[in-house]
């Protein structure tokens, strides 16, 4: 088992700064969501941030050091979880900072990929490591996370099934789906698929699966492919599932979809603020550090 979990929160976070009419947010959490990265919005317990809930779940699956990756704005996440830039201790987890530069000529981030990349170029150790790999957005399980920590597969996500998610089915609609072999190994994965496709995507459980962005990666392995990491031509980005799918190429056989069947609270949109509050006021009542 690894000990390593890298935390995407350098992205622009632009679809929670567009506009939107709403009667159940307060003028605090609309100025959050504009001028904020997501995973620090006040959604918890005395306006703790969603990335609290995150870490905490982290902690009990067992993971020691956390890389959090941020924007070159990203100071107000060393206010809430550490000054320094490596080895803050944050209730027993080690938090270090690797910062996602944007690239000349560019007025956002280039990407998932591209984050992982340049922490992996800040903190090199990673490269002769195992490590994990999720959203600062998004509510993992300590149940799913320790699957990511457990498993002996050399990459791997977590393989969550479409129906459990609990989003309008719009939504869920546009979420890209894996192809898996009947051991669970990726095949392929498929951006904004049709309806007429998804019987083909079904696995061995019959279910439709989708990637939450839950990784495990074998850092070595992993390495020439984050750094060769092509730009999709549509989204102009280097994205993960781009490289994932290239390591499979060049290495069948090593990626496995881990079933999951749960939902994952996601902050997305200011829509999502409302919902997550609600999630987190049913289920983590109290934020209780002592595990």
């Amino acid at each position: 088992m690894h000990n390593n979990l890298v935390i995407l929160a350098g992205g622009a976070s632009s679809r929670m700064k567009k506009e939107a009419i709403l009667d159940n947010l307060s003028p605090e959490e609309i100025a959050q969501a504009n001028e904020r990265s997501k995973g620090l919005i006040g959604v918890g317990a005395s306006g703790r941030p969603l990335l609290d809930y995150l870490l905490l779940n982290a902690k009990k699956a067992g993971y020691k050091n956390i890389y959090i990756i941020i924007g070159e704005q990203g100071e107000l996440f060393k206010e809430f979880y550490g000054s320094k830039d490596v080895n803050n201790n944050f209730y027993g987890l080690n938090i270090s900072f690797a910062v996602q530069y944007i690239p000349e000529g560019r007025v956002k981030p280039f990407g998932t990929a591209d984050a992982l990349f340049q922490a992996v170029e800040q903190f090199p150790e990673l490269n002769t490591q195992q490590y994990s790999v999720c959203n600062s957005d998004n509510l993992y399980s300590a149940k799913a996370l320790l699957a990511l920590r457990e498993t002996n597969s050399p990459n791997a996500f977590i393989a969550y099934d479409r129906d459990a998610l609990e989003f309008p089915s719009e939504r869920i609609s546009r979420f890209a789906i894996a192809r898996l072999d009947k051991n669970n190994q990726l095949l392929d994965i498929l951006e904004k698929p049709s309806a007429a496709v998804l019987a083909d995507y079904k696995d061995v459980e019959g279910k439709i699966r989708v990637s939450m962005n839950a990784f495990k990666f074998n850092g070595s392995t992993l390495y020439t492919h984050l750094k060769n990491c092509p730009v999709h031509p549509e989204r102009d980005e280097k994205e993960l599932p781009t490289v994932l799918l290239n390591s499979v190429k060049e290495n069948p056989g090593t990626t496995l979809g881990i079933p999951f069947s749960e939902h994952v609270p996601d902050l997305t949109a200011k829509e999502d603020i409302a919902d997550v509050k609600a999630y987190l006021q049913q289920y983590y009542p109290v934020l209780d550090w002592g595990i």
